[in-house]
């Protein structure tokens, strides 16, 4: 039976199974079972096909489209513009000058030339009654006028469905459709020969068991559908930060409206057709529309962002132009159909026990109606009545059958695989609770074997929640507590490196200070960026001024590869600087000059390099996560188009972020471990960092081994096989690790807030 299951079903794996595995062990059950019946929960392979053309034919579409448009626009700047759109009464009486069709219409030909008839960018915003700084205004009134001219941005969902049509689809079993013919053959022959009630007894008990079936099957089917639906209610909840009001405020992506101003960073998904306002280095991935996978950059020569995009470098302003389902993904989803998902690896091989076992029965029941239907015709042959059939004959016939079929129905296991997807589904149900978002069925399976578990650090193992701790400015180390002492320390610093300091955390940031709508100060960003912008003002910086003083010319947002994020402003003297902050190895490794204690710029030497390092390592071993700040002076012309400079800067100082362990981490490890599950961390922040968390959360034993992603990566097989059993911390910086030397039953943890997110390989 294994060799069997595996020389059948070995190649379907838990996920990315090819279609054409899925389909070779789907034409093994032509026998016995319903496909349709089987194969309820799992992916519809006829209507993946199908979607799959479309989203083909589309993404074809979509793209010469785009090249037609690209093509024409050498043409436009010749031609005369001229506007013969007509504003809709409605839209006017609503205070608007432009409708939802023709936005969508900009957007979906990436019309240039109508965005110049409409005056642009700025002049979509005052048609659609926003601005760039303001956005939209809140009142209820004026948000349902909106909503009512241009709509929701939701897409159609297909309706769930009634429990009548569970009871109907349960109906469809072909084993339930002979037995309904039993009952009715038995019902017709008993009544006649018998009467009533008398001679309906044993239909009437085959058509109560048909209707118990019945019933508990659409039950199951009906509870786990509704629990799917929870669960992809609940995936579903992502906000985004828009400007309203003045205000910058998260809400979610479902409550966008046309003239919304939402701001984007790398990683973020475009969440509906818009403009872009302003930014630097976006690139976005269009290649979920268009299949191509070379990112696009958007500037304001190219300003479409296109929903379901997403951005692959640099942050962004955008004005929302259409939403819902007149935007291209609406658009694109609309002629798709939903594929479903792929069975698990238990699944597969229950369901092949069920088709083999279902054989098994049929080819039994078959032989059994066979032998006593010899017999009759024996026995007839015998008596030479073979030409005369009497009622009681009729009877022993249907009988035989009855038992035939109750063999069939006895034989196949129709429960088993529905019991598994229902554990399933309720494992994914109770974990949920526990803000656990399993994305795959298959990995509540396999994390039930589980045997190691590599676990991110920042926000997963500690709370993500960050806090200026220490500081080494002008080559002197202070504690960051009350605001007291961080005012204390202000005094300390000499004006010209707290100046340089403040303009450094205060412009060289992806996070925003802002008034909420109680008139309250509040942080926007990043956990990193918030805990630096909080100590800024702790110091007695004010944001917007040291904003307003000087014009960014260019940024390059933080990413996972650079490991620094930098800023070049525009002096009023008519020279540039450049600041730069990120993980403390690399911007020192950049810088050739370090602000003494007396606040003059003197060189790097030995000794003061030896210092840093040091009061880097003190900060790391204290479980703080380090960032170097450093700018540089740029004399000559500056051009947007060029990269920042790595090398030649001077060092403003060292900060040291405290990032608290998560309650209940270092209990949940040690029960990881008296079940026998490995714990082990992959973080990219500094070794010495990581290896101090993982003894705090009681990851790293005296025995353990913590290391470095490129000597990882260095060693050959032999070498992993011996310390991987120890392995319990691993330092990974711009470098990737080999999937293949883990175990095989791994759990990989991430956290995309506020949810946990577990995959299972």
């Amino acid at each position: 039976m294994e060799s069997y299951l595996n020389d059948n079903f070995g190649d379907v794996k838990a996920k990315n199974s090819s279609d054409e595995a899925l389909q070779r062990w789907r034409s093994l059950c032509w026998l016995v079972k319903n496909p349709k019946r089987r194969f309820r929960f799992t992916a519809n392979l006829s209507k993946r096909f199908e979607a799959e053309a479309i989203r083909r034919s589309n993404q074809e579409k979509f793209r010469v489209a785009v090249l037609v448009s690209q093509a024409a626009l050498q043409f436009i700047s010749g031609l005369t513009l001229s506007s013969e759109y007509t504003v809709p009464e409605e839209v006017k009486t609503a205070g608007f000058e432009i409708c939802a069709e023709e936005l969508a219409s900009i957007a979906e030909g990436r019309d240039v030339k109508k965005l110049k008839i409409h005056d642009g960018v700025e002049g979509i915003a005052n048609k659609l009654a926003s601005s760039y700084d303001v956005g939209i205004p809140t009142s209820e009134h004026l948000l349902n006028q909106r909503k009512e001219i241009y709509g929701i941005n939701k897409f159609n969902e297909t309706p769930v469905r009634g429990f009548w049509v569970f009871v109907w689809e349960a109906l469809q079993d072909m084993t339930l459709m002979i037995l309904a013919v039993c009952a009715f053959v038995s019902l017709l022959v008993g009544i006649t020969l018998e009467g009533w009630p008398k001679g309906a007894h044993d239909g009437l008990g085959i058509v109560a068991s048909i209707l118990l079936v019945v019933l508990v099957t659409a039950i199951s089917d009906y509870k786990q559908s509704l629990q799917f639906k929870d669960l992809d209610r609940e995936k579903k909840k992502i906000t985004v930060q828009v400007t309203r009001d003045g205000l910058r405020q998260k809400i979610s992506i479902y409550d966008l409206l046309p003239g919304d101003i939402v701001h984007l960073a790398i990683g973020d998904q475009v969440p509906a057709d818009g403009l872009f306002v302003s930014g630097f280095s976006v690139l976005i991935n269009e290649s979920s529309l268009t299949g191509e996978s070379e990112p696009v950059n958007v500037n304001s020569d190219n300003p479409f962002l296109l929903s379901g995009t997403k951005v692959q470098d640099g942050s962004c302003k955008m004005l929302v132009t259409t939403v819902g389902m007149r935007t291209q993904w609406g658009k694109l989803m609309e002629t798709l159909i939903e594929g479903g998902d792929d069975e698990t690896p238990l699944q597969v091989k229950l369901n092949g026990v069920a088709t083999i076992i279902g054989k098994i029965g049929l080819f039994f029941s078959v032989v059994t109606f066979s032998v006593m239907m010899q017999g009759l015709i024996s026995r007839k042959l015998h008596e030479g009545s073979y030409w005369i059939w009497s009622g009681d004959d009729m009877m022993q016939i249907l009988e035989s059958f009855a038992i035939a079929v109750t063999i069939v129905v006895v034989a196949v296991p129709e429960g088993l695989p529905l019991a598994v997807t229902l554990s399933l589904a309720f494992a994914m149900k109770k974990m949920m609770k526990d803000k656990a978002l399993v994305r795959h069925l298959a990995a509540c399976e396999t994390m039930g074997s589980a045997t190691s578990i590599c676990s991110d650090k920042t926000g997963t193992l500690t709370t993500n929640h960050m806090t200026v701790v220490k500081a080494c400015i002008c080559g002197k180390i202070n504690d960051v507590g009350s605001s007291k002492e961080t005012s204390s320390i202000g005094s300390e610093i000499p004006s010209s490196a707290l100046s340089i300091l403040l303009q450094s955390i205060f412009t060289n940031t992806g996070g925003e200070i802002v008034k909420n709508k109680d008139e309250k100060v509040e942080i926007l960003g990043t956990p990193t960026d918030t805990a630096l912008l909080e100590f800024g003002l702790l110091l007695g910086g004010n944001f917007q001024s040291e904003r307003q003083a000087l014009n960014i010319v260019k940024v390059e947002p933080f990413n996972s590869v650079k490991k620094r994020m930098g800023v070049v402003l525009e002096l009023p003297n008519g020279g540039f600087r450049v600041h730069s902050k990120g993980a403390s190895e690399i911007v020192l490794a950049g810088c050739d000059k370090v602000i003494d204690s007396n606040g003059e710029i003197v060189a790097l030497n030995e000794t003061s390099i030896n210092h840093l390092k040091d009061t880097i390592d003190q900060f790391a071993s204290e479980a703080l996560r380090t960032l170097c700040l450093a700018y540089m002076e740029i004399e000559n012309e500056y051009s947007a188009e060029s990269p920042i400079p790595t090398k030649g800067y001077t060092c403003i100082g060292i900060v040291g972020i405290k990032d608290p362990v998560r309650p209940g981490v270092r209990e949940s490890v040690a029960i990881c471990r008296a079940a026998g599950i490995t714990v082990r961390m992959v973080t990219g922040d500094n070794i010495n960092t990581a290896k101090a968390i993982a003894r705090e959360c009681g990851i790293l034993t005296s025995k353990g081994i913590a290391i470095e992603g490129p000597e990882f990566r260095e060693k050959s097989e032999e070498e992993l096989l011996k310390i991987i059993p120890n392995l319990q911390v691993i330092y990974v910086l711009n470098d990737i690790i080999r999937s293949g030397s883990w175990e095989t039953n791994s759990v990989f943890v991430e956290n995309p807030s506020p949810y946990l997110s577990i995959n299972a390989s």
